[in-house]
C-alpha cells in the first residue's frame, strides 16, 4: 500500500467492521439500517444503573428482511403480519407473560396481527 509517496508493506488490505446484526457476516458497502422509535419520550433519562426496555439501534443488517426477522427472533420480539420491515419500526406492549414487544411499520389502519419473528 502506499500513503502520501511512501510505501508501507505492512498493511496489505483495509478491514471492514461492519456486520450484520441478524446473521453477525460482513455487510459490503453501505448496509441497510432499521431504527425502532421510542414509545413516549421519556421526561427525565435513565439512570445509570437502569436499562431502557427497548434499544432504539440504529441496528445494521444486509438488505434481507430474512436477516432483520433473525434479529428480531432472537430478541423475543413480535412482528405484525399485517405490516413489513422497514427502516422506521414501532414497538407496541404485547400483554403476554412474560412482558413482549411486537414491532411494525404502522402504515396499515386496521388491528395489529402480531406473530413470533
Amino acid at each position: 500500500m502506499e500513503l502520501m509517496g511512501v510505501t508501507i508493506r505492512t498493511i496489505v488490505h483495509d478491514n471492514v467492521s461492519t456486520r450484520c446484526d441478524g446473521c453477525r457476516e460482513v455487510v459490503p458497502g453501505t448496509p441497510w439500517r432499521v431504527n425502532l422509535l421510542d414509545i413516549v419520550a421519556p421526561e427525565v433519562a435513565v439512570g445509570w444503573t437502569e436499562t431502557t426496555p427497548i434499544n432504539p439501534g440504529p441496528h445494521q443488517f444486509h438488505s434481507d428482511a430474512a436477516c432483520v426477522r433473525r434479529w428480531m427472533a432472537e430478541k423475543g420480539y413480535y412482528l405484525c403480519r399485517r405490516g413489513e420491515v422497514r427502516e422506521i419500526m414501532r414497538p407496541v406492549p404485547l400483554p403476554l407473560d412474560p412482558p413482549a414487544w411486537g414491532l411494525c411499520d404502522g402504515i396499515h389502519r386496521d388491528d395489529h396481527e402480531f406473530v413470533p419473528a
